[in-house]
């Protein structure tokens, strides 16, 4: 099946986003197997939040690919990586990072509007994120983008989901107040199957509602991956992920054990 054709891709360009229908379907199995081993044995890069209204809990971790097995043979072992550069318009796709998140029945936590770049230790044209769904999601507790954003040149201030700036001394721009504007906006969001991906662009704007279903949880698997112009950018300050051990500077190619090449024409 011909999960990327030329209308996609033109899409994605156009509008910073798009849906993959039954992307994935084939690695839901083993996919679900690596999150329940993540949730039993979470990283140090955990980062779980309780809502302060007793609602269930919004577990998150970044970056174990190269310790959850499953995470690890559906990086390398499935076609990931040639959907990666069909979309960028790359010749090569190299892994930047994964990010699981597990929003449990009925948690009212909020996915703030945000850009993903500005958290990232990485720059270029070049990127794409799979937002691949482990379970039937409603359009209503999608994850939402903002068609078109990713063109805007402008990279808004990051902020912890507690509110707080990423960054000392950031005098990048606030994000909008998307919601109180909706109208504004030409907002992409779907009702979604297991196995389902929606692709995005760093520098597109998303957020997404709390979990809206009471009865099921929303597992998601989110692989971040960068084409061939891809380099290093200090962003002076911890970002998200941090990777403390990368000894690179503002400029260079992005290179090393932590970012493997995964399709290369």
């Amino acid at each position: 099946m011909e999960f990327i054709d030329n209308k996609t891709i033109e899409d994605f360009s156009r509008d910073g986003a798009v849906l993959c229908k039954g992307m994935f379907i084939d690695w839901l199995d083993k996919l679900r197997i690596g999150v329940d081993k993540l949730i039993e044995n979470p990283s140090v890069r955990e980062r779980s939040y309780t809502p302060d209204d007793g609602t269930a809990p919004f577990f998150q971790d970044l970056v174990n690919w190269d310790r959850i097995p499953e995470f690890k043979d559906f990086v390398f072992k499935s076609k990931l990586g040639f959907y990666a550069s069909k979309l960028m318009k790359s010749k090569q796709s190299q892994f930047f990072h994964d990010h699981v998140l597990v929003k449990e029945p009925g948690s009212s936590i909020v996915t703030p509007w945000h850009q993903d770049k500005p958290y990232y230790c990485v720059d270029g044209a070049q990127s794409v994120s799979f937002w691949i769904a482990l379970d039937d999601i409603s359009k209503e507790g999608c994850l939402e983008c903002i068609a078109g954003s990713h063109l805007s040149n402008v990279l808004h201030k990051p902020k912890r989901f507690n509110g707080n700036d990423l960054y000392e001394n950031d005098n990048s721009e606030d994000v909008p107040d998307i919601n109180s504007n909706r109208k504004d906006y030409k907002i992409l969001s779907w009702d979604i199957k297991a196995g389902d991906a929606v692709a995005f662009d760093f520098r597109t704007l998303h957020g997404a509602s709390e979990n809206v279903n009471k009865n099921s949880r929303r597992r998601v698997f989110s692989a971040r991956i960068v084409g061939d112009d891809a380099v290093f950018v200090d962003r002076k300050g911890k970002g998200s992920p941090p990777f403390e051990s990368v000894k690179l500077n503002t400029g260079d190619k992005l290179t090393g054990k932590e970012f493997p090449v995964i399709y290369k024409i």
